[in-house]
């Protein structure tokens, strides 16, 4: 891993599945920064390996040693909505109904991704939550 006080190239942020990067897409995002690949991947695998089949977000930083840093995110709204469905969002939002929110399977994740949205509120992340459902065709449990 790298030092701040090294001078960045490259950043590109990847979503990738936890525990098991695919090669093919980090070569195709970062291969011109000549950055080892394969230490990329098992240093991403090693670090989500309790999350294996997730969607993971990293940001990667390549510093003009060819050196690296990975900063992982909280896996995107949109996929923690539909595994707590256990599907996938409406083909129609707002004409058809993919699925219904209960408020705790509502808090559990806002609370998974709150390090990542622009909020340290619990009920402010529900409601952020909450319209990307909305916008998926998922309806939510009223309180």
């Amino acid at each position: 891993m790298a030092s701040k006080s090294k001078k960045k190239t490259h950043q590109a942020t990847l979503e990738l599945t936890a525990g098991n990067a695919p090669v093919v897409d980090l070569g195709k995002t970062l291969g011109q920064t000549g950055v080892n690949l394969v230490e990329v991947k098992k240093a991403y695998d090693a670090a989500t390996a309790s999350q294996r089949g997730d969607i993971v977000p990293v940001v990667v930083s390549v510093f003009e040693d060819r050196s690296f840093e990975l900063r992982l995110k909280t896996p995107p709204a949109s996929f923690l909505i539909k595994k707590a469905l256990g599907g996938k969002g409406s083909g129609r939002p707002g004409h058809e109904v993919a699925g219904k929110l209960t408020q705790d399977q509502l808090r559990e994740i806002a609370e998974r991704k709150l390090p990542d949205l622009n909020t340290g509120d619990v009920e402010a992340a529900m409601r952020t939550i909450a319209g990307t459902a909305r916008s998926m065709g998922v309806a939510i449990e009223e309180p």
